[in-house]
């Protein structure tokens, strides 16, 4: 095992190579949603929502999708609390993203995920998804919109 890459986006801002993609993660507590990146790291896109069982296979499946996407770096949805303090769940993400980049050997950054969720919701309902479907893409869509951020904020640091 590997010491843990877990480093801020101003440093994975300056260790990206060209034409790499990002993988964003939303972790919840029974399914974690991934998003994807394009090769210019320009525009989020909702991968797949994975169904949690033990962390060896929740490993396997998101190396799996790392290899075959050739993912440079990870973004992680950081849950604080919304006056910005961290509570148990995002302890719980830290412990995760240690466990995460011990095992895979990639770079990852955390990003404030506090409103992502309601704003995939949000985009949802604007788009009259009945509620089953939203159950069904709500993850993978939140983990898009944990990604965008961390991507517009690369570009504003120069390296999008």
């Amino acid at each position: 095992m590997t010491e843990p890459q877990i480093i801020s986006l101003e440093e994975l801002a300056g260790s990206l190579d060209a034409g790499t993609r990002l993988l964003g993660l939303d972790l919840g507590t029974k399914t974690i949603g991934l998003a994807l990146s394009d090769i210019s790291r320009t525009i989020a896109s909702p991968l797949e929502t994975i169904r949690r069982t033990k962390f060896t296979n929740d490993k396997n499946k998101i190396a799996e999708i790392s290899d075959n996407f050739q993912i440079s770096a990870f973004v992680l949805g950081l849950p604080l609390n919304l006056d910005g303090t961290e509570g148990p769940r995002a302890q719980a993400t830290r412990a995760f993203a240690a466990n995460l980049t011990r095992q895979i050997d990639l770079p990852l950054a955390f990003w404030d995920e506090r409103l992502s969720t309601v704003a995939a919701e949000r985009t949802l309902l604007e788009a009259d998804a009945s509620r089953k479907r939203r159950s069904e893409v709500i993850d993978k869509m939140a983990a898009a919109f944990i990604l965008q951020g961390a991507l517009d904020r690369l570009a504003n640091i120069g390296a999008g």
